[in-house]
């Protein structure tokens, strides 16, 4: 399969130190990758390279076979679609804010309503459109940041632990509806989790970065029972 996004070499400091080094790692088209990892390894700070929101010290990121430095920002970031931990809505409504980027970008009202439509009603909020932000819970919250996600139909969904203000119920009904999502719509996704059951069961593939480095790719069933090295190893043990 062809790669969407991939990087080699890459190199991330923050703050003066190293904050994140990865040799090589390809997306193919249609794939969900799951990063997992310790609190400050580095997760986070990747999918801020892979948005195109962090300057980068070192080697190249390509999507579509052409290089971030060759896209200009704007035209790149509507093509991808970003869903913070925290759900960093306004205090519009639901169906307003899942308006948001559709507005930005000029779709016309009856395209924009029927998107939002769709969307509310995967996400099982439509009975929600016309409740305020700041009346919902948590999980409503964040169920309307991915639906104003999805509603863009970007190429590129990346969710930096979206679930993980979630309460354990909440939590696992938005698992099992966007794992339902990501399958059926063969959207390339990129996550943060702690959660390797998490992990296992939205991914097609997960990485393990550790200290600033991703130090193994694959399923879990692979990192479980053959972990690349000691520090991989220990992470596991903590879960």
């Amino acid at each position: 399969m062809k790669p969407l996004l991939e990087t080699r070499d890459l190199l991330v400091r923050r703050g003066g130190r190293t904050a994140l080094q990865i040799d090589e790692l390809e997306i193919t088209k249609g794939e969900v990758l799951a990063l997992v990892g310790p609190n400050g390894a580095g997760k986070s700070t990747l999918l801020l390279a892979f948005a195109h929101l962090i300057e980068i010290e070192r080697g190249e990121i390509w999507f579509d076979d052409r290089p971030l430095s060759a896209w200009d920002p704007l035209e790149y970031r509507r093509r991808i679609s970003f869903v913070f931990q925290a759900p960093l809505l306004l205090d519009l409504t639901v169906a307003q804010n899942v308006a948001l980027g559709l507005s930005f970008r000029g779709v016309h009202r009856s395209d924009s309503d029927c998107r939002i439509d769709q969307w509310l009603k995967v996400l099982g909020i439509d009975s929600l459109a016309k409740r305020r932000a700041s009346e919902l819970s948590g999980g409503e919250a964040q169920r309307v940041s991915l639906a104003r996600a999805l509603v863009l139909d970007p190429e590129l969904l990346l969710l930096d632990e979206p679930f993980a203000a979630l309460d354990p119920p909440a939590r696992l009904r938005l698992i099992d509806d966007l794992s339902t999502v990501l399958s059926q719509d063969h959207l390339t996704t990129i996550f943060v989790t702690h959660d390797l059951k998490e992990a296992a069961r939205l991914g097609d593939r997960i990485g393990v970065i550790v200290g600033g480095r991703l130090r193994q790719v694959g399923t879990a069933r692979q990192i479980k029972s053959r972990p690349a090295d000691t520090d991989v190893a220990a992470f596991l043990d903590t879960l």
